[in-house]
Protein backbone atom coordinates (compact mmCIF):
# COMPACT_ATOMS: atom_id res chain seq x y z
CA UNK A 1 0.00 0.00 0.00
CA UNK A 2 3.06 1.91 -0.13
CA UNK A 3 2.15 3.89 -3.67
CA UNK A 4 -1.65 4.58 -2.50
CA UNK A 5 -2.37 7.97 -2.12
CA UNK A 6 -4.97 8.86 0.21
CA UNK A 7 -7.46 11.13 -2.14
CA UNK A 8 -10.63 11.21 -0.95
CA UNK A 9 -11.57 9.61 2.74
CA UNK A 10 -14.91 10.49 4.20
CA UNK A 11 -18.42 9.88 3.27
CA UNK A 12 -22.02 11.50 3.58
CA UNK A 13 -22.88 8.73 6.56
CA UNK A 14 -21.57 8.43 9.89
CA UNK A 15 -20.65 4.42 9.06
CA UNK A 16 -19.02 5.01 5.96
CA UNK A 17 -15.91 3.31 5.15
CA UNK A 18 -12.88 5.73 4.05
CA UNK A 19 -12.76 6.29 0.10
CA UNK A 20 -9.64 5.77 -0.51
CA UNK A 21 -8.10 6.35 -4.18
CA UNK A 22 -4.71 4.98 -5.36
CA UNK A 23 -2.21 5.23 -8.20
CA UNK A 24 -1.68 2.62 -10.52
CA UNK A 25 -2.90 -0.32 -9.74
CA UNK A 26 -5.71 0.89 -7.44
CA UNK A 27 -9.20 -0.03 -9.01
CA UNK A 28 -9.86 -2.66 -6.43
CA UNK A 29 -9.48 -0.28 -3.36
CA UNK A 30 -11.92 2.47 -4.88
CA UNK A 31 -14.57 -0.40 -6.09
CA UNK A 32 -14.27 -1.77 -2.61
CA UNK A 33 -14.86 1.67 -1.47
CA UNK A 34 -17.82 2.25 -3.56
CA UNK A 35 -19.31 -1.00 -2.91
CA UNK A 36 -18.89 -1.07 0.93
CA UNK A 37 -20.56 2.61 0.86
CA UNK A 38 -23.12 1.12 -0.28
CA UNK A 39 -24.04 -1.57 1.93
CA UNK A 40 -22.72 0.62 5.27
CA UNK A 41 -24.94 3.90 4.22
CA UNK A 42 -27.53 1.84 3.12
CA UNK A 43 -27.48 0.26 6.25
CA UNK A 44 -26.05 -0.07 4.01
CA UNK A 45 -25.41 0.69 4.11
CA UNK A 46 -25.88 1.03 5.14
CA UNK A 47 -29.74 -0.64 4.19
CA UNK A 48 -33.58 -1.46 5.55
CA UNK A 49 -37.00 -0.13 3.82
CA UNK A 50 -39.02 2.82 3.66
CA UNK A 51 -41.17 4.01 6.38
CA UNK A 52 -44.02 1.59 5.43
CA UNK A 53 -47.76 0.95 5.85
CA UNK A 54 -48.31 3.23 8.93
CA UNK A 55 -52.06 2.48 10.10
CA UNK A 56 -54.06 4.95 12.02
CA UNK A 57 -55.09 3.18 15.07
CA UNK A 58 -51.96 1.61 16.67
CA UNK A 59 -50.60 3.05 19.78
CA UNK A 60 -50.54 6.22 21.16
CA UNK A 61 -46.70 6.89 20.85
CA UNK A 62 -46.42 6.62 17.26
CA UNK A 63 -43.67 9.55 16.62
CA UNK A 64 -40.26 9.28 18.04
CA UNK A 65 -36.52 11.12 17.59
CA UNK A 66 -33.30 10.10 17.52
CA UNK A 67 -29.93 11.81 17.97
CA UNK A 68 -27.03 9.14 17.62
CA UNK A 69 -22.91 9.35 17.73
CA UNK A 70 -21.22 6.59 15.97
CA UNK A 71 -17.30 5.44 15.49
CA UNK A 72 -15.69 3.72 12.26
CA UNK A 73 -13.00 1.53 12.68
CA UNK A 74 -10.89 -0.73 10.17
CA UNK A 75 -9.09 -3.41 11.25
CA UNK A 76 -9.85 -2.31 14.77
CA UNK A 77 -8.18 1.28 14.05
CA UNK A 78 -10.41 4.41 14.12
CA UNK A 79 -11.17 5.98 11.17
CA UNK A 80 -14.16 8.26 11.54
CA UNK A 81 -16.82 9.44 13.51
CA UNK A 82 -20.53 11.01 12.59
CA UNK A 83 -23.70 11.73 14.20
CA UNK A 84 -27.40 11.45 13.20
CA UNK A 85 -29.99 12.91 13.75
CA UNK A 86 -33.52 10.96 12.88
CA UNK A 87 -37.17 12.55 13.23
CA UNK A 88 -40.80 10.82 12.47
CA UNK A 89 -43.87 11.90 12.61
CA UNK A 90 -47.21 10.69 11.28
CA UNK A 91 -47.38 12.70 8.33
CA UNK A 92 -43.17 12.89 7.28
CA UNK A 93 -39.99 12.20 7.97
CA UNK A 94 -36.16 14.04 8.51
CA UNK A 95 -33.18 12.85 8.64
CA UNK A 96 -29.60 14.55 8.63
CA UNK A 97 -26.13 12.56 9.03
CA UNK A 98 -22.63 14.06 8.83
CA UNK A 99 -19.60 12.10 9.29
CA UNK A 100 -15.31 13.09 9.47
CA UNK A 101 -12.07 11.40 9.29
CA UNK A 102 -10.33 11.05 12.37
CA UNK A 103 -6.48 10.05 13.36
CA UNK A 104 -3.92 9.92 10.65
CA UNK A 105 -6.56 9.68 7.87
CA UNK A 106 -7.70 13.36 8.90
CA UNK A 107 -4.57 14.60 8.67
CA UNK A 108 -4.25 13.52 4.96
CA UNK A 109 -7.18 14.40 3.99
CA UNK A 110 -9.39 16.61 6.10
CA UNK A 111 -12.30 14.37 4.95
CA UNK A 112 -15.70 15.04 5.61
CA UNK A 113 -19.31 14.63 4.79
CA UNK A 114 -22.84 14.67 5.38
CA UNK A 115 -26.16 14.05 4.15
CA UNK A 116 -30.13 15.15 4.28
CA UNK A 117 -33.17 13.34 3.91
CA UNK A 118 -36.89 14.62 3.80
CA UNK A 119 -40.33 12.97 2.84
CA UNK A 120 -43.67 13.17 3.24
CA UNK A 121 -45.95 10.70 4.19
CA UNK A 122 -49.52 10.00 2.81
CA UNK A 123 -51.69 7.05 3.93
CA UNK A 124 -48.77 5.58 6.02
CA UNK A 125 -46.65 6.01 2.34
CA UNK A 126 -44.14 7.70 1.25
CA UNK A 127 -45.14 10.21 -1.05
CA UNK A 128 -42.22 12.12 -1.48
CA UNK A 129 -38.69 12.51 -0.20
CA UNK A 130 -35.05 14.92 -1.13
CA UNK A 131 -31.91 13.46 -0.48
CA UNK A 132 -29.08 15.06 -0.70
CA UNK A 133 -25.22 14.13 -0.18
CA UNK A 134 -21.92 16.19 0.04
CA UNK A 135 -18.34 14.88 0.75
CA UNK A 136 -15.15 17.27 0.49
CA UNK A 137 -12.02 17.21 1.13
CA UNK A 138 -8.53 19.28 0.79
CA UNK A 139 -8.55 18.04 -2.90
CA UNK A 140 -12.09 17.56 -4.38
CA UNK A 141 -15.62 17.81 -3.77
CA UNK A 142 -18.83 15.67 -4.26
CA UNK A 143 -22.21 16.36 -4.62
CA UNK A 144 -25.55 14.59 -4.84
CA UNK A 145 -29.04 15.82 -5.13
CA UNK A 146 -31.92 13.81 -5.96
CA UNK A 147 -35.80 13.98 -6.05
CA UNK A 148 -37.79 10.89 -5.71
CA UNK A 149 -41.52 10.85 -6.11
CA UNK A 150 -44.08 7.49 -5.20
CA UNK A 151 -40.60 5.66 -5.49
CA UNK A 152 -39.65 6.85 -8.94
CA UNK A 153 -36.62 9.50 -9.35
CA UNK A 154 -38.50 12.52 -10.47
CA UNK A 155 -34.61 14.66 -10.79
CA UNK A 156 -31.19 14.00 -9.73
CA UNK A 157 -27.68 15.31 -9.89
CA UNK A 158 -24.09 14.54 -9.47
CA UNK A 159 -21.06 16.58 -9.84
CA UNK A 160 -18.52 15.83 -11.05
CA UNK A 161 -20.78 13.42 -13.33
CA UNK A 162 -20.01 10.02 -13.96
CA UNK A 163 -17.12 8.92 -15.83
CA UNK A 164 -18.36 7.74 -19.79
CA UNK A 165 -16.15 4.26 -19.03
CA UNK A 166 -17.27 1.83 -21.90
CA UNK A 167 -17.49 -1.47 -19.07
CA UNK A 168 -20.00 0.62 -16.87
CA UNK A 169 -23.44 -0.45 -16.87
CA UNK A 170 -25.44 2.43 -17.65
CA UNK A 171 -28.42 3.81 -15.39
CA UNK A 172 -31.76 3.81 -17.52
CA UNK A 173 -34.71 5.23 -17.08
CA UNK A 174 -35.47 1.73 -15.85
CA UNK A 175 -33.31 1.34 -12.86
CA UNK A 176 -35.02 4.81 -11.21
CA UNK A 177 -38.39 3.40 -10.58
CA UNK A 178 -39.40 1.38 -7.85
CA UNK A 179 -36.29 2.60 -5.52
CA UNK A 180 -35.66 4.36 -2.34
CA UNK A 181 -32.47 6.48 -1.30
CA UNK A 182 -29.76 5.86 0.62
CA UNK A 183 -30.89 7.57 3.70
CA UNK A 184 -34.78 6.34 3.89
CA UNK A 185 -33.55 3.05 3.55
CA UNK A 186 -32.01 3.34 6.85
CA UNK A 187 -35.21 3.37 8.52
CA UNK A 188 -36.81 -0.29 8.69
CA UNK A 189 -40.96 0.31 9.99
CA UNK A 190 -41.83 -3.46 11.33
CA UNK A 191 -45.82 -3.67 10.54
CA UNK A 192 -48.09 -4.89 12.71
CA UNK A 193 -48.71 -4.78 16.13
CA UNK A 194 -46.29 -7.13 18.23
CA UNK A 195 -42.80 -6.76 19.26
CA UNK A 196 -40.98 -5.20 15.97
CA UNK A 197 -37.77 -6.41 17.14
CA UNK A 198 -38.13 -10.18 15.69
CA UNK A 199 -37.14 -12.16 12.89
CA UNK A 200 -39.49 -10.51 10.72
CA UNK A 201 -37.90 -7.35 10.45
CA UNK A 202 -35.23 -8.58 8.47
CA UNK A 203 -37.73 -9.74 5.67
CA UNK A 204 -36.68 -6.82 3.26
CA UNK A 205 -35.26 -6.62 -0.07
CA UNK A 206 -34.66 -3.18 -0.74
CA UNK A 207 -33.93 -1.26 -4.36
CA UNK A 208 -31.65 1.59 -3.83
CA UNK A 209 -30.49 4.79 -5.75
CA UNK A 210 -27.79 7.08 -4.58
CA UNK A 211 -27.17 8.89 -8.07
CA UNK A 212 -24.26 7.33 -9.02
CA UNK A 213 -25.43 3.51 -8.42
CA UNK A 214 -28.28 1.22 -8.64
CA UNK A 215 -28.04 -1.41 -6.33
CA UNK A 216 -30.22 -4.02 -4.32
CA UNK A 217 -29.61 -5.50 -0.77
CA UNK A 218 -31.34 -8.73 0.50
CA UNK A 219 -31.35 -8.95 4.17
CA UNK A 220 -32.18 -12.06 6.16
CA UNK A 221 -32.45 -12.99 9.59
CA UNK A 222 -29.49 -13.97 12.05
CA UNK A 223 -29.72 -13.83 15.34
CA UNK A 224 -30.90 -11.90 18.40
CA UNK A 225 -27.94 -9.96 20.83
CA UNK A 226 -27.67 -7.46 22.71
CA UNK A 227 -25.88 -3.91 22.87
CA UNK A 228 -25.32 -1.28 25.49
CA UNK A 229 -24.28 2.55 24.32
CA UNK A 230 -22.23 4.81 26.08
CA UNK A 231 -25.29 7.00 26.28
CA UNK A 232 -28.64 5.69 25.92
CA UNK A 233 -29.90 2.56 24.35
CA UNK A 234 -29.18 -0.48 26.15
CA UNK A 235 -31.08 -3.76 25.19
CA UNK A 236 -32.35 -6.47 22.88
CA UNK A 237 -31.44 -5.29 18.78
CA UNK A 238 -32.12 -7.88 15.63
CA UNK A 239 -29.57 -9.29 13.22
CA UNK A 240 -29.55 -9.05 9.86
CA UNK A 241 -27.16 -10.63 7.26
CA UNK A 242 -27.01 -7.84 4.66
CA UNK A 243 -26.52 -9.38 0.90
CA UNK A 244 -25.20 -6.60 -1.81
CA UNK A 245 -26.23 -6.76 -5.50
CA UNK A 246 -25.02 -4.33 -8.08
CA UNK A 247 -27.50 -3.07 -10.74
CA UNK A 248 -26.65 -0.33 -12.33
CA UNK A 249 -23.73 2.33 -12.36
CA UNK A 250 -20.96 -0.49 -11.81
CA UNK A 251 -18.25 -1.66 -13.87
CA UNK A 252 -18.17 -5.29 -13.54
CA UNK A 253 -14.90 -6.64 -13.89
CA UNK A 254 -14.15 -4.49 -10.99
CA UNK A 255 -12.27 -7.36 -8.20
CA UNK A 256 -13.53 -5.31 -6.02
CA UNK A 257 -17.36 -5.46 -6.88
CA UNK A 258 -17.37 -9.36 -7.51
CA UNK A 259 -16.09 -9.64 -3.79
CA UNK A 260 -18.94 -7.44 -2.09
CA UNK A 261 -21.14 -9.25 -3.89
CA UNK A 262 -20.00 -12.84 -2.85
CA UNK A 263 -19.60 -11.98 0.74
CA UNK A 264 -21.97 -13.42 3.13
CA UNK A 265 -20.56 -11.82 6.41
CA UNK A 266 -21.92 -8.61 6.13
CA UNK A 267 -24.44 -7.68 9.29
CA UNK A 268 -26.68 -4.83 10.80
CA UNK A 269 -27.48 -4.98 14.01
CA UNK A 270 -31.27 -2.82 14.26
CA UNK A 271 -32.44 -0.98 17.07
CA UNK A 272 -35.64 0.61 18.13
CA UNK A 273 -36.61 4.63 17.60
CA UNK A 274 -38.65 4.88 20.43
CA UNK A 275 -42.40 5.73 19.98
CA UNK A 276 -42.48 4.17 16.82
CA UNK A 277 -42.26 0.68 14.73
CA UNK A 278 -39.10 2.24 13.09
CA UNK A 279 -35.71 0.32 13.72
CA UNK A 280 -32.44 1.77 12.50
CA UNK A 281 -29.13 0.40 12.22
CA UNK A 282 -27.04 0.29 16.27
CA UNK A 283 -24.08 -1.21 14.42
CA UNK A 284 -23.14 -2.57 10.65
CA UNK A 285 -19.77 -4.87 9.86
CA UNK A 286 -18.06 -6.91 7.60
CA UNK A 287 -14.81 -8.13 6.19
CA UNK A 288 -12.63 -6.50 4.30
CA UNK A 289 -9.28 -7.69 2.04
CA UNK A 290 -7.72 -5.05 4.72
CA UNK A 291 -9.48 -5.87 7.94
CA UNK A 292 -12.66 -6.04 9.48
CA UNK A 293 -14.73 -2.97 9.09
CA UNK A 294 -17.08 -1.58 11.72
CA UNK A 295 -19.88 0.97 12.42
CA UNK A 296 -21.12 1.39 15.86
CA UNK A 297 -23.11 3.82 17.93
CA UNK A 298 -21.31 4.91 20.79
CA UNK A 299 -24.27 7.22 21.69
CA UNK A 300 -28.17 6.42 20.72
CA UNK A 301 -30.53 8.35 22.76
CA UNK A 302 -34.08 8.10 21.64
CA UNK A 303 -37.28 9.66 22.61
CA UNK A 304 -41.36 9.37 21.64
CA UNK A 305 -43.01 11.92 20.91
CA UNK A 306 -47.14 12.15 21.76
CA UNK A 307 -49.37 11.33 18.65
CA UNK A 308 -51.80 14.12 17.68
CA UNK A 309 -55.44 13.61 17.31
CA UNK A 310 -56.77 13.89 14.36
CA UNK A 311 -60.14 16.23 13.33
CA UNK A 312 -61.72 13.39 14.09
CA UNK A 313 -60.47 12.27 17.56
CA UNK A 314 -59.20 9.31 16.54
CA UNK A 315 -54.93 9.14 17.75
CA UNK A 316 -52.70 9.16 14.17
CA UNK A 317 -49.23 7.94 13.91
Amino acid sequence: MADCKADVIADAKPWAPPRCRCAEGSKFVVSLRQALRCIFSASGALVISWISTLTMVTPVWAQGRLEAQYTASLAGIPIGKGSWKVEISDTQFTATASGTTTGLLHAFTGGEGSTDARGTLQAGRPASSVYVANISTSKKSDAVHITIANGNVKEFTADPPQDHDPERVPITEAHQHGIIDPMAASLLRVPGSGDPLSAEACQQSLAIFDGRLRYDLQLAFKRMDNVKANKGYAGPVVVCAVYFSPVAGYIPSRTAIKYIAKLRDIEIWLAPIAGTRVLVPFRAQGPSPIGHVMLEATEFVSVASPARASANGIKTQ
